[in-house]
């Protein structure tokens, strides 16, 4: 492997949202060199509290948050400048969630439509866009119900954890950590409108909570919070619909009796399709999966440390050559190089500190 101290290339902008602890401020921004792997030191990009999830419109430079702004649960609009070759955050306007604070934020491929997910309030909030990408306002609160009753205290209501959707933007969908289900909605765009569709049914006290799509669009990688394990489905873009075809866990029941706490809590899959990683916080790991090519079932690679404590995001660059891990509890950030035939991590040597990091989103630039 060449010596990544070396080289040089384009710096990446990334962007990170963090939980509420103390020392965390809000938004924060630092780099990624995509020839070496290496991390800039982090800086506030903007005030916020507890700013979770971040997503980013697909058209604008328009970044957006939710997190609490003034004393209210919001989901908050920033345009993204640059200023003296420095990416610069700027408030355009702010919408109460109005169901209390949002665990995930997601924008359809028009830019209309934006999602976020509710877990303590059961429910998913829908907005719609203006054109500018500010936003406009609220159309729905849809509430969830019911609960799959597996895992006591964690499953007795429901509790959404993510919003997507479909690849040609047809259906969003919600993986529902206390109902043991992906509840699928017809999308229309136009009117930034859902309409109850159906389900896909996740293995019984597995609690789904996140989710994410195969490049070839026909199949579904659902990361499984309670188990720590991750799910593969059948998707069947015409009929918006997803069966489950297997299972596997992420992290061997032996190699957590220790843990006072574990639990699943990111996954991604690589941009030429075959790899999914997903991250276990507890054990402290990122699990690298390949994927079969006919069939889109997994097999595990190996489990790899993430170099700092409670991983609770990790993201691929646009490339897919490097993985960065954020460590909530060690405040961290730390970078691995993905090794493209194997699908192994390589720990790059370079980790940052920043505070409570929870989310990692790479801009547009």
């Amino acid at each position: 492997m060449m010596d990544a101290t070396a080289l040089r290339g384009e710096e990446l902008t990334v962007w990170l949202g963090t939980s509420s602890a103390k020392p965390s401020q809000g938004i924060y921004q630092c780099t990624l060199d995509s020839e070496n792997g290496k991390l800039s030191e982090s800086r506030l990009a903007a005030a916020m509290v507890g700013p979770g999830f971040l997503a980013m419109h697909p058209k604008l430079n328009v970044l957006y948050a939710v997190g609490g702004l003034d004393g209210k649960a919001s989901v908050v609009a920033y345009s993204i400048s640059r200023e003296a070759g420095r990416p610069q955050l700027k408030l355009l306007n702010s919408l109460d969630i109005g169901d209390g604070g949002a665990t995930h934020v997601s924008v359809d491929s028009t830019g209309k439509t934006l999602l976020t997910a509710q877990y303590g309030g059961g429910s998913v909030a829908v907005f719609a866009l203006a054109p500018d990408g500010t936003l406009e306002k609220r159309t729905a609160i849809i509430e969830h119900s019911g609960g799959s009753q597996q895992v006591a205290g964690r499953q007795d209501s429901p509790h959404p954890h993510w919003t997507g959707f479909s690849p040609d933007n047809r259906f969003a969908f919600v993986p529902d950590l206390g109902l043991d289900q992906v509840v699928i909605y017809q999308h229309d765009a136009a009117g930034a409108t859902l309409t109850p569709h159906g389900y896909g049914q996740a293995p019984l006290g597995g609690g789904p909570r996140h989710m994410r799509f195969h490049p070839n669009g026909r199949w579904i990688y659902v990361l499984n919070e309670l188990d720590l394990s991750v799910s593969v489905f059948d998707y069947d873009g015409q009929a918006g619909t997803m069966l489950l075809r297997q299972t596997m866990p992420t992290v061997p029941k032996e190699q957590l009796i220790k843990e006072r706490f574990s639990s699943g809590s990111e996954l991604c899959v690589h941009p030429t399709g075959k790899f999914v990683y997903a991250a276990n916080r507890g054990h402290d790991t990122v699990t690298a999966f390949a994927i079969d090519q006919g069939t889109g079932q997994l097999q595990v690679i190996e489990r790899e440390p993430v170099r700092g404590a409670e991983p609770r995001n990790i993201n691929l660059d646009p490339s897919g050559s490097w993985l960065l891990a954020a460590g909530q509890d060690s405040h961290t950030l730390a970078s691995f190089q993905v090794n493209p035939q194997s699908g192994e991590l390589v720990y790059n040597r370079s980790v940052i500190q920043t505070p409570a990091p929870i989310c990692i989103l790479f801009d547009r630039d």
